[in-house]
């Protein structure tokens, strides 16, 4: 099985750790260094392209299936949560897995007067009930990469009326997701977006909207850009657009090429390649006696076998340790002699 980005990407390593962080393309890296160029130039185009960040913008939206009025830009999973974190009236109880990533439940966890419910991930649909007002989890666990099952947690919030806060960051770019179907989504770009550190995203349902106020919004999130420079701004933007913060544009002049790759390649594509690697991957680790989590996604996760992480970083394979787990990570760029060359080095 060939790589799919084709001469896009050279790494000198066997990486399999998309789920820390993407390679970029290169021409990603090609954008950025252009944009930096100018900069240092002096040149007129160094200060970096709106247009830039509306085709990123427009890119994300195709990819998840929204309209780009529902995407908000900016630079961090945590600071999108936080927003919706400030929008809940005191009391209201949010659902989470136990477990989950850090920025997706420590901006309710600091606000004190919230009951954050900490449950099993495979339980939290069966967890909502009356009064709970929103579930914050992940598509796809960092620890161990298992699926949610989402279909079960959206019906079961709105046979309750509650809200859904789906973190993306480990599916976008490789799992398909219709972001239309939950309250807000939040996604670091730097995982299987391949995007540089910097671009990340929020998707607001036009419901949703109603009551999440832009408490972090400046110049950029006002309807009239051009008018809006001084004094607080009159009029936000009627889209999710109120919701952006100002974009680091050295991240988003690279994240337009690495989302128009993703789109010339379609996530289905990669879908199947990546699942693919890892039901290989999969089969080889219980040949050689180890039990990784089962599932059909395209993360690995070994339990008790993080521990042998820096023997495969020496031997020039990366990989993570999360949670006492080995985590392996596939995407676009990996192939079958990566996955082979993984399961020798863990059969010495």
């Amino acid at each position: 099985m060939d790589t799919l980005g084709g001469a896009e990407f050279a790494p000198t390593s066997t990486y399999l750790n998309t789920s820390a962080c993407g390679l970029l393309p290169r021409r990603t890296v090609e954008a950025v260094k252009r944009l930096a160029e100018e900069l240092a130039d002096g040149r007129p185009e160094g200060a970096g392209s709106f247009a830039s960040v509306e085709a990123v913008r427009a890119s994300f939206a195709r990819l998840t299936g929204v309209s780009a009025e529902r995407v908000a830009v900016g630079g961090s999973v945590a600071v999108h949560v936080a927003l919706i974190a400030a929008s809940l009236p005191s009391g209201a109880e949010v659902v989470a897995p136990e477990g989950e990533f850090s920025s997706v439940v420590t901006p309710f966890a600091v606000r004190g007067d919230l009951k954050v419910r900490y449950v099993p991930l495979d339980g939290i649909a069966a967890a909502v009930r009356p009064g709970t007002a929103l579930v914050a989890l992940s598509a796809v666990q960092s620890a161990d990469g298992r699926i949610a099952d989402l279909a079960a947690v959206r019906a079961a919030a709105a046979a309750h009326g509650a809200r859904v806060l789906l973190d993306a960051s480990q599916a976008a770019g490789w799992l398909p997701l219709d972001a239309g179907a939950y309250d807000y989504t939040v996604t670091a770009a730097f995982k299987y977006l391949l995007c540089p550190r910097g671009a990340s995203f929020l998707t607001v349902t036009e419901d949703a909207q109603e009551s999440l106020v832009p408490a972090h919004a400046g110049w950029f999130a006002a309807e009239d850009l051009e008018g809006s420079s001084y004094g607080p701004v009159e009029e936000f933007a009627r889209t999710a657009r109120r919701y952006d913060e100002p974009p680091v544009f050295l991240a988003y002049h690279g994240a337009e090429q690495s989302l128009a790759l993703l789109e010339e390649i379609g996530v289905g594509t990669v879908h199947a390649h990546n699942t693919a690697l890892a039901a290989r991957f999969r089969a080889g680790l219980t040949e050689l006696g180890h039990a990784p989590v089962t599932g059909d996604s395209g993360i690995v996760a070994v339990p008790g076998l993080g521990g042998r992480q820096p023997e495969l970083t020496r031997a020039g394979i990366l990989v993570s340790a999360r949670a006492g787990n080995l985590r392996a990570s596939f995407h676009l760029y990996n192939t079958v002699a990566d996955v082979d060359r993984a399961l020798d080095a863990l059969s010495d």
